[in-house]
């Protein structure tokens, strides 16, 4: 970027940053959203504070304790609860000649073959599906942020050149009023001159309500009404989008949890194998003897396809629903580069030709104004001219802006953090 071209912005943005205060004392509308300006603020810190109340913030704490809760299973040395059973039996209904029998069972459930580890790999991708949450939430932010910082910009932009408008219009006014008291214009110019400054008025009115609606979507955003006084950003010399983007990185981080779940559902086979063990204490009667036994025993199943197939079938779905997601993730964010850099290079060649188109503007302006006080032309035509001036010069500043958005979005699009 020129030397010329970066005055001029600062220019711009300082503008833009003292009137987000001061904007409001000249509303139109009984509607005041106050945006502070602080110096010491930074866009990182703007993203990180909106990210900590942000409500995605709720998932990512929900994938991390997911994922300790699946840890916690994979390190289970049983493959699910013990179980307790006990039995008596006598018989005081009947005979009741003393005869009891009293038995008790624990039955430790298995791992199956490889089941363990299994486990143990769906925690891992799931706490690494956790770790990246954050990371894709706080680019989405960003994003946010971003284009709600730029899009209150160009709405300021808007409404001071409104308001610049109009009060050239109602300057106009006056002293077309003044020359029609004097008999050197027509009453019909009055009444074209009123009927411009209401325009101008209107359009004013329109710009103020468009400029509020962007600092709401701000201030509801970040839960805050201060913006830094300098958040340009410089443009990144990533060409491509990376594979270290955050986005494929979670959703790659999903897919391979899908197939760890895969994994996990076939290790399960036809169910848990039991180990067994038990003790048996009886009696024949009142003078017999107590007799004490222990016995040991293992159960294993077998079979079960046609349950298990549901379940491993369920899974896969799962996994292609994660693997689509992934393609389609991968085309959107190609899709956005691909717009974003063409974005940035139209604006840089419009910006360059809007500068051109305001100083010939502002040149032709002063030259009909001077030839209306002479005479020279008549109002129409003056406003006429006035209205095209106006436009190019809105229309260059707004390139200004607009340049510096595209800056970020292509930067968001590439996935770099501010």
């Amino acid at each position: 970027m020129s030397t010329y071209r970066q005055v001029t912005l600062s220019i711009v943005l300082i503008l833009i940053s003292s009137s987000f205060s001061i904007a409001h004392e000249h509303a139109i509308v009984d509607h005041h959203d106050v945006i502070h300006v602080d110096n010491t603020l930074t866009l990182s810190q703007v993203i990180t504070n909106t990210l900590e109340k942000f409500p995605d913030q709720l998932l990512s704490k929900a994938l991390e304790q997911e994922a300790d809760a699946l840890q916690q299973r994979g390190s289970s040395w049983l493959a699910g609860s013990a179980r307790i059973a006990i039995s008596y039996l006598d018989d005081l209904p009947g005979d009741d000649i003393g005869s009891r029998e009293i038995e008790a069972q624990l039955t430790l459930p298995l791992w199956n073959w490889g089941q363990r580890s299994a486990g143990q790999a769906v925690a891992e991708h799931a706490a690494n599906l956790a770790n990246n949450q954050p990371l894709t939430t706080k680019l989405q932010v960003a994003g946010l942020v971003r284009t709600a910082l730029w899009n209150m910009a160009l709405e300021n932009i808007r409404y001071e050149q409104a308001k610049s408008i109009l009060e050239i219009s109602e300057k106009l006014l006056n002293k077309i009023s003044r020359r029609v008291e004097l008999g050197d214009l027509a009453r019909s110019d009055l009444l074209l001159a009123q009927s411009d400054q209401l325009q101008k008025r209107s359009l004013l009115l329109q710009a103020e309500a468009e400029m509020m609606h962007a600092r709401k979507t701000y201030m509801s955003l970040t839960q805050s009404n201060t913006i830094p006084s300098d958040y340009k950003e410089h443009l990144s010399s990533i060409v491509e989008v990376p594979e270290t983007h955050s986005k494929l990185s979670a959703i790659n981080a999903l897919v391979d949890r899908k197939k760890a779940e895969v994994n996990w559902v076939k290790s399960a086979g036809s169910g848990q194998s039991s180990f067994i063990l038990g003790g048996r204490s009886e009696k024949g009667g009142e003078n017999s003897d107590d007799i004490e036994s222990m016995s040991v025993g293992i159960s294993i199943p077998f079979g079960g396809n046609a349950q298990l197939a549901p379940r491993v079938a369920a899974a896969n779905l799962e996994l292609t629903k994660a693997l689509a997601q992934r393609a389609r993730t991968r085309r959107n964010l190609e899709q956005q580069h691909h717009e974003a850099k063409h974005a940035l290079e139209i604006t840089r060649i419009e910006l360059k030709m809007a500068n051109e188109l305001k100083q010939i503007a502002e040149s032709h302006l002063k030259m009909t104004q001077l030839s209306f006080s002479a005479g020279e032309i008549n109002l129409m035509d003056l406003l006429k001219i006035q209205a095209r001036s106006f436009n190019a010069i809105r229309h260059a500043k707004e390139h200004q802006v607009m340049f510096q958005k595209n800056i970020a979005l292509y930067n968001q699009a590439v996935g770099v953090q501010p």
